[in-house]
């Protein structure tokens, strides 16, 4: 297959150049792209990336500089043939995976889209990694805004964070634990953990983006909060959640948790769960 689709070929799609530099091209796309934002959704070396940008801009399909209202951000922008160029990859792309899919009957072609989402859904799931992080790190900072974002939509009566505000040191070892998932560079969820002396373990600000919900980062971020509740010398464990939430309480009831009477004054919760750790 990689021979058919040429991506070990120095003229991919039978252009006069290699697959790294259609990638770029493509990934630039008409609207343009900040360089830091193809460097990250890439994942490619920054100097890396300056050759193959230095190249596309040496064959006049791209130029770049400074960003629309604000000079300090690198813009990287199709000019009128690097446009063209998109075009007919975009058209030779359709071509190539028409060339695939026409030797199969119509049940073959739906079997094949099925398994290839499946393997695609698999090999993310695999891909993303959980670690420990600091709450105030950029990256668990930018999960902690989506997740307030989100919460704000699907909330009935929108969301505050401040109205369930808990403190940085809370979350950091020993106090408690925060955890980031990513996929490549992305973050793509986050949870944290308060162990408050006296008192039964406690998960708070479990979030999945919604371009991995569903492939089992959050159970397990979950179950990594709740080993190291474990390790911490936690017997049990506790979480509110809110109403609409629909989704995590079917994860927390999967996980073993059972409903329990309130144990705090959220304004935001309306279901309150505990699962024993022993």
């Amino acid at each position: 297959m990689t021979q058919r689709v040429g991506a070990l070929d120095d003229s991919y799609l039978a252009r006069d150049r290699p697959l790294a530099q259609s990638r770029l091209l493509w990934e630039i796309g008409p609207a343009g792209a900040e360089v830091a934002a193809l460097r990250t959704r890439l994942d490619l070396d920054a100097g890396y990336l300056s050759r193959l940008l230095r190249t596309l801009e040496g064959d006049g399909l791209v130029v770049v500089g400074p960003g629309e209202g604000d000079g300090r951000v690198r813009t990287a922008r199709l000019t009128e043939a690097g446009r063209a160029e998109w075009d007919l990859l975009d058209r030779k792309s359709d071509e190539l995976a028409w060339s695939v899919l026409a030797p199969l009957t119509g049940g073959q072609r739906a079997r094949l889209t099925t398994a290839m989402a499946e393997v695609e859904r698999l090999l993310m799931a695999s891909l993303v990694t959980i670690a420990p992080g600091q709450p105030g790190e950029p990256r668990a900072r930018a999960c902690l805004r989506a997740y307030a974002r989100e919460l704000a939509e699907r909330f009935d009566a929108g969301f505050d964070p401040a109205g369930s505000a808990v403190d940085d040191q809370e979350l950091v070892p020993p106090a408690g634990l925060f955890l980031v998932a990513s996929l490549a560079t992305e973050a793509v969820g986050c949870g944290a953990l308060r162990l408050p002396p006296g008192e039964p373990a406690e998960i708070k600000r479990l979030w999945v983006s919604a371009s991995v919900r569903g492939l089992g980062v959050g159970r397990r971020l979950l179950d990594e909060l709740e080993r190291y509740a474990v390790a911490a010398g936690a017997g049990s464990v506790r979480l509110d959640t809110n109403g609409s939430l629909t989704e995590a309480m079917r994860l927390y009831r999967s996980a073993g948790y059972q409903e329990i009477p309130p144990y705090n004054s959220n304004p935001y919760a309306h279901h309150w769960f505990a699962k024993s750790l022993s």
